[in-house]
């Protein structure tokens, strides 16, 4: 590698480890943000993801009025009954799983190795989909309602970011303290993300595993090494907040969370796309089968949550 690749992939591990470590302190996930709405009736942590999500569409309209090489974004699909059946299978994995993938990467940063197997249990649904599930997802004609939307609309989310960036040196005379509330850990994952997009391309860590699983080569090594800077950057969100703890799993622990990856791996393929990249990419995009995919996947898990409650009323999270 010359230098300068190098210094983009330095570049591209900093960008992972911070979307990890942003991850971490925010406690972001899907389930606990459901599991909130139910038992507080508040949305501040599916408010954060749908944020996350503003953050980059704002970012992907910004990035076409700046003279730079159009990032590589992935086919939209069709709304079917695969969308459906996969959105409800990434919602049960992530009930089973008590974390979605994002969740999954926030339990390792505290040390909660079970989580370990969440990553080989979602690989091997991606291996196993095929021999269950014979479906090719249609793709979508057209482009993304996004890019209709005019560019000043980019130049003046360029604006409300450096505005919300400054807001702590603004209120405390120049002397911020960090504090990673829900939203400043969701502006950090989309600028990230949005990074990350220009360095590398279209990347979460369940398309790289997928990928993988199905034979693609789509720069596996790279890959796979952002991964690992993501959950080093999990980690070390976790030991800096005082909530990392080394807890050795239970043989139970486990197979829960490699069932909750495998079902997670088949629902990801069916949709596609699993839950960091629907959030980060597909919900931006404004691509229908995105947010009904989403939609569904929060459903199922607000109806899995009562049903177990039913069952065992005790927290479950």
């Amino acid at each position: 590698m010359s230098p300068g690749q190098w210094l983009l992939a330095l570049a591209a591990g900093a960008c992972a480890a911070l979307m990890g470590a942003a991850i971490q302190r925010g406690a972001t996930c899907t389930v606990a943000a459901v599991h909130e709405l139910m038992d507080q009736g508040r949305g501040t942590r599916l408010r954060s993801l749908l944020e996350a999500s503003l953050w980059v569409a704002g970012g992907l309209l910004l990035l076409r009025a700046l003279p730079l090489p159009a990032p590589t974004l992935p086919a939209p699909y069709a709304v079917s009954r695969w969308t459906l059946l996969g959105s409800a299978l990434l919602g049960l994995g992530a009930f089973v799983n008590r974390a979605c993938v994002f969740g999954a990467v926030a339990r390792l940063g505290n040390g909660e190795w079970a989580y370990l197997a969440t990553p080989p249990g979602f690989f091997f649904g991606c291996l196993s989909v095929d021999a269950l599930f014979r479906v090719r997802p249609d793709p979508l004609p057209g482009g993304s309602a996004l890019f209709a939307a005019p560019l000043a609309l980019g130049w003046a989310w360029a604006a409300f970011v450096l505005w919300r960036v400054s807001g702590p040196w603004r209120r405390r005379g120049g002397h911020p303290r960090l504090a990673w509330t829900p939203h400043a850990a969701t502006l950090s994952i989309g600028l990230a993300f949005l990074a990350l997009l220009l360095l590398e391309g279209s990347w979460a860590y369940t398309d790289a595993l997928a990928e993988l699983a199905r034979g693609m080569a789509m720069g596996h090594g790279t890959r796979l090494g952002l991964f690992g800077c993501l959950l080093a950057g999990a980690m070390w969100g976790g030991w800096r907040a005082g909530l990392w703890k080394a807890r050795t799993p239970r043989a139970v622990e486990l197979l829960r969370c490699f069932s909750g990856g495998l079902l997670m791996g088949w629902g990801s393929l069916l949709i596609p796309g699993g839950n960091d990249g629907l959030i980060l990419l597909g919900l931006p995009m404004l691509w229908p089968y995105a947010w009904v995919a989403f939609a569904t996947m929060c459903l199922v898990i607000a109806a899995a949550l009562w049903a177990a409650r039913q069952v065992r009323p005790a927290s479950i999270a």
